[in-house]
């Protein structure tokens, strides 16, 4: 897995020591766990029954889910709001309640809120002889915050993450309908020491045939693989221009 820095944004370690107040409400509303949605149909979680979940913090979230995929994880949900200051132990926490192994942390700056609303507030105080703090006179700084949720998943059956490549244009002579499906399925991510990598699949390689079957969508390359688990076959691909066939042992659970 590529090395995730552990260290936390400068802006986050500061506020988590100006506004401890703050930091007191969010442990009791979590925002991560408020606005958690689960992206795994068959409510995924940990083989564990009492996973030690681990938190990093990054700034790299495509090539971090890329290399979760390719570390044998799958991704359990995700969080995603704008707010003040919300402290990264609270997705570790939603993380533990949820039995994750993983957890991913990004945060960044978002804005700064206008003032207009804020003078208004104060001018309309200071009439009423209201005392202010110093948190009413402070502009209030905006942060975008997301956290994915991962679970280590068993030894896979041949151990690849693909997509339906897009539609393209053909011409009137190529097919009737100008927007048409081109065949296989690209390859995201491959799990490392699986069937998959030992028979020389890559990222953004094209997956054309498993055996003698066409695989166009992920339920098809799903239904191949366990009918031929235990059994060595051939993998036609593509990488490039190029047709590539190679053998792969699939795994047999």
């Amino acid at each position: 897995m590529r090395n995730i820095t552990l260290k936390l944004l400068f802006s986050l370690a500061i506020a988590s020591l100006i506004f401890n107040a703050e930091a007191a409400d969010n442990s009791k509303d979590n925002l991560y766990a408020k606005n958690y949605k689960e992206q795994n149909i068959g409510g995924l979680k940990s083989m564990q029954a009492e996973p030690k979940t681990e938190m990093f913090v990054s700034n790299h979230k495509v090539e971090d889910n890329i290399s979760m995929l390719e570390n044998g994880f799958d991704m359990m949900g995700s969080s995603g709001f704008e707010g003040g200051v919300v402290l990264p132990e609270l997705a570790l926490e939603h993380g533990k309640a949820i039995k994750a192994d993983t957890v991913l942390v990004y945060s960044k700056y978002g804005s700064t809120k206008s003032n207009v609303n804020q003078l208004e507030f104060i001018k309309e105080s200071t009439k009423k002889g209201k005392e202010l703090t110093e948190a009413d006179v402070v502009p209030q700084e905006n942060y975008i915050y997301y956290a994915s949720y991962w679970a280590k998943m068993p030894p896979p059956l041949l151990g690849i993450h693909v997509i339906k490549l897009a539609k393209k244009e053909v011409s009137e002579s190529e097919a009737e309908d100008k927007l048409v499906y081109k065949d296989g399925l690209k390859v995201l991510a491959v799990i490392k020491g699986s069937p998959a990598e030992k028979a020389g699949l890559k990222r953004g390689d094209v997956l054309r045939k498993i055996g003698n079957v066409e695989v166009n969508k992920a339920e098809e390359l799903s239904n191949v693989v366990r009918q031929h688990q235990g059994q060595e076959v051939a993998v036609v691909f593509e990488r490039g221009e190029e047709t590539k066939i190679a053998k792969a042992q699939i795994n047999k659970r």
